[in-house]
Parts: structure tokens; C-alpha cells; sequence
């Protein structure tokens, strides 16, 4: 039964459009029991990819993770890491949680509740996440809490992992998902890290159209501006699939060789970590091209391409998910999965079964009609951003300073990023908050508060990129100190003009 769904599902693909084309132009139907399959298989194969990623994430900086490397897999894993490590899965509680907040406000609710119900969550956040997290509970709300000069992790992968669910609501039309996703994603990002949840967003709409993956690739990437750092980075993963198209790591080298620069994450930047959006969404693409349709292949490639190895099969096995359908991912990835489906998802109010079935409903909402009927339109690209422009990279240095109520930090260029936290004895004050004030050659350039609660932390001391080119002097002045506490400035990241 389950293969006659699946070769269903196909039939339904194959009217829509010839082999490696997208039916633009062209009306398409969707029966129900095809969408709700595909939704399926959009959710379920996010879980799927990201609880087989874990064990791997950020274990392999700058290198592919060795073939002969065993990540385990067995039919409890699911239900064993969902219970044990539910902060694996951001990438898929915060679509929840904004799934959630859609269906409690509506299709055109913007950005502030969004906004809010991340901010106030109490699930953790890293990156431009919990800069973003930091922003809005400090007064400043989308689209500046996501823009680069207010969130040095503007072009992380942030964004790119959380907009799987914007795609799936939108099917065979993207354009009408990017609005969706310029309202979310600026949120937390801007430039590249805004175009990695464009361009997936596209991949989602897209894949319930079209079964071809490197037509579904060359597509999506007509949503990204050319001349952008995350156009560049797709388009050399096509040419060199091109090139070696049996040899996914002569991709993934080529690739890396031009694109390998985290320029704005002060934890990645000149360092073998890379949490850039254009960079990890290489890695979902290499999976899906050299995966060749078939779903274990491909969330393998995409961990092993290293890096953030949980997200990126996520989105890669979420996209395969949505062209085939939940019937036809094999038995071995999915049983595990059952035993999680009418479980809570964590730091949400829905399990995986109710997100489906709200997913299913907002399409139908969005169409404004009872059958999943639609016209798929061409889109044009969306608007050009780009975070650092005419900035460089010029140097790195671990501080490791620990300071009471005062430090000097010099420096050169025309910007910089220093990170930094409260160091704290082991009972302390969690509700805590260090007043900083922040002189750039004596003069104010701003007032920092630095939570000690991890869900409410700033993790950057000062970021500043407008300055004149030459020598600086960084001032930090702690306002209220507390006799055991500490503040440590952990490294600096310098910038001068290109």
C-alpha cells in the first residue's frame, strides 16, 4: 500500500511538470492525502536529520567527518535524544513556535509577536538567535534587532534553519512565502544569514512541484541577487557538481577554498568554526545533489560535510521529505519517529501530529480555498543586502581578561568585536545584571547591561564598525560591581576598510 501512495505521489509530480522543470504557468492540484504526506515528511524529516547530526555537531571544523566514522543510529535514538537533549532541536522548535504563534494570530501577523513569543520563550538560543533574543528585550525591535550593525551573527545560519516552515506553507509559490520570510527573518538576521532562509524557503515551496534536485537547486538559487556572498557560494556547489559528480568531498573542497570566510561571527571569524548561513547551506545542497533522491545517502553527506552537521541534514532530509512524501522515507529512519509523534514537542504546546495537521490546515488558509489548487508563479529575486560591506577581516586576538571595574583594550582599524561575559562564583544571583558603559577614546559610544540568566545573555561586550581607520582605545567600566564576580573579555575581532 505504502508504495502504490509513493508511486501516486510521483504520478501527481510528473503531471505537474516535465523532468528537471518547475510547471510555472501552470495550474496544479495536490490532493489531500499527497499534501498531507508531504507535510509529514517536511516535519518528520527535520527530526530525522537533526537527531542524526547531533552526535557530530561542530565536532569537525574545516574538515569533512571521515567515512569510516560510525554515528550510531538504532530505533530508540529518537525517542532517546528527544527526551534527553531537547535543545538539539531549535531548528525545529522555533518553526513551532512560530508556527504556533501563526495559528494564534493569523497568515498576516507581523513581525512583533513573532518576535515576542521567541524573545519570552524559555527554550535556549545561540547566535543571532539570542542577539536578536537580547535586542528585543532591550527595546530594540525587527527589523533593527536583526540588522548587522545591532547583531554581529547577522549572516549565521540562524534564520536558515528555522524558515523550513514558511516553504512548506506555501506550496508551488514562493513569492508569496518570501513575504513571510523578509517579515521572520529580519528578525535575527540580514544579508547572507537572511538569504539562507529565502533561498530554503524557496527549496520548500518549490520541492512539492518538482522532483528534479538540481533543477529544484538552480531555481531556488533565481530568489538570491546575483553579486551576493550566498549566491556565489550556491552557484560554485552547481559548477563543481558539476565537474566531480561522483565525488561529493572534490565539491565540498572547491567549495570551501572560496567560500570558507565567517566574516561577522565573532566566535567563527578567522577560526576553523563557520556557523555563516551561505557556507552550511552549501552543505545542504551538496547533500541533496549528491544524496541522488535517496534519504539516508543524503543526511549522511550532509553530516559528514561537518560544521553545523544537526542542522544542515535537517533542512537536506526536510526537503526530500516534502518532494516524496513521509510514505516513502524507509522504515529504518522513520520508526523511531512514530514513537515520538504524539509526544509534546519540546518548549512547544504541539507534538509533531498536531504541527502537521495545523500545517495542513494554513495551506488551505493561504489558498482561501477547501482543495490545495494553485497557479505556480515565477518570482524575481528578492531585494540586495549585504552585512560588513566594505569591511575586511584584519585580525584576531584571545584576550582572556579578566577585569573587577575597569580595562583598556587597544586596538586598530575601523571596527570591532569584543566578546565577553560575568564570571560568577558557583552560588550566585541569576536574576544579576552587569551595568557596563563602553568609551571608544574616552568618548561614550554605549551602555551595556550583561545578564547573568543564559536564556537573557549578551555574549558580545561591544561591537562597533563606523570608527576611522587607525589606533583605538576600548574603555570598559563596570557600574556595579559585585565582590566575587568578574567580567571576562574573551576575544576581539578587528575590522579595517577593504
Amino acid at each position: 500500500m505504502k508504495r502504490l501512495f509513493f508511486i501516486f505521489s510521483l504520478l501527481v509530480l510528473a503531471a505537474c511538470s516535465r523532468p528537471g522543470t518547475v510547471p510555472y504557468g501552470k495550474q496544479v492540484t495536490i490532493p489531500d492525502d499527497v499534501l498531507r504526506d508531504k507535510i509529514r515528511g517536511g516535519w518528520y524529516g527535520q527530526t530525522i536529520g537533526c537527531t542524526y547530526g547531533g552526535p557530530t555537531e561542530f565536532h569537525h571544523l574545516g574538515e569533512t567527518i571521515p567515512g569510516d566514522k560510525i554515528i550510531p543510529w538504532y530505533e530508540d535514538y529518537i525517542l532517546e535524544t528527544f527526551t534527553s537533549i531537547p535543545g538539539l532541536y531549535d531548528d525545529v522548535y522555533m518553526d513551532i513556535t512560530f508556527l504556533e504563534t501563526m495559528v494564534k494570530n493569523g497568515l498576516d501577523c507581523p513581525a512583533k509577536p513573532y518576535a515576542d513569543a521567541f524573545a519570552n520563550a524559555g527554550f535556549m538560543l545561540w547566535h543571532a538567535n539570542q542577539m536578536a533574543r537580547y535586542n528585543i528585550l532591550n527595546g530594540i525591535d525587527p527589523p533593527a534587532s536583526g540588522f548587522w550593525k545591532n547583531n554581529p551573527h547577522a549572516d549565521d545560519i540562524d534564520f536558515q534553519i528555522e524558515s523550513d516552515f514558511i516553504g512548506m506553507l506555501y506550496p508551488g509559490r514562493p513569492s508569496e512565502a518570501f513575504v513571510l520570510a523578509d517579515r521572520i527573518g529580519h528578525i535575527m538576521n540580514y544579508g547572507d544569514g537572511w538569504y539562507g532562509g529565502v533561498f530554503m524557503s524557496a527549496m520548500y515551496s518549490l520541492a512539492y512541484v518538482c522532483d528534479d534536485i538540481p533543477a529544484l537547486v538552480r531555481e531556488s538559487l533565481k530568489a538570491i541577487p546575483e553579486g551576493t556572498g550566498f549566491h556565489s557560494c550556491i552557484s560554485d556547489v552547481l559548477k563543481y557538481h558539476g565537474q566531480y559528480p561522483d565525488d561529493w568531498k572534490k565539491c565540498w573542497e572547491a567549495v570551501m577554498q572560496l567560500h570558507n570566510e565567517d566574516k561577522g561571527c565573532p566566535e567563527g571569524a578567522l577560526r576553523p568554526l563557520n556557523i555563516d548561513a551561505r557556507i552550511n547551506a552549501a552543505y545542504v545542497v551538496i547533500g541533496l545533489l549528491y544524496g541522488g533522491g535517496d534519504f539516508g545517502k543524503t543526511i549522511d553527506i550532509s553530516t559528514r560535510c561537518g560544521q553545523d552537521s544537526d542542522c544542515n541534514p535537517s533542512t537536506a532530509a526536510g526537503i526530500l521529505g516534502v518532494i516524496h512524501g513521509y510514505s516513502a522515507i524507509p522504515d529504518e529512519w522513520k520508526k523511531g519517529a512514530e514513537k515520538i509523534k504524539d509526544m509534546t514537542f519540546p518548549y512547544t504546546s504541539m507534538s509533531l501530529e498536531d504541527v502537521c495537521k495545523r500545517n495542513f490546515d494554513l495551506v488551505k488558509a493561504s489558498l482561501g480555498r477547501e482543495d490545495c489548487t494553485f497557479r505556480v508563479k515565477r518570482f524575481r529575486p528578492v531585494r540586495f543586502e549585504q552585512s560588513f560591506e566594505g569591511l575586511r577581516l584584519s585580525g584576531r586576538q584571545e584576550l582572556d581578561l579578566d577585569f573587577d571595574s575597569r580595562a583598556e583594550i587597544p586596538f586598530e582599524g575601523c571596527g570591532v568585536c569584543v566578546t565577553g561575559q560575568v564570571k560568577i562564583p558557583s552560588e550566585f544571583d541569576d536574576g544579576y545584571v552587569a551595568d557596563v558603559t563602553v568609551l571608544v577614546d574616552g568618548e561614550e559610544a554605549e551602555r551595556v547591561c550583561l545578564p547573568v540568566s543564559f536564556l537573557r545573555r549578551k555574549d558580545e561586550l561591544y561591537a562597533g564598525y563606523d570608527l576611522s581607520s587607525g589606533p583605538h582605545t576600548l574603555t570598559l567600566i563596570w557600574n556595579n560591581p559585585v565582590p566575587g564576580y568578574s567580567i571576562k573579555a574573551g576575544s576581539m575581532v578587528t575590522y579595517d576598510k577593504e
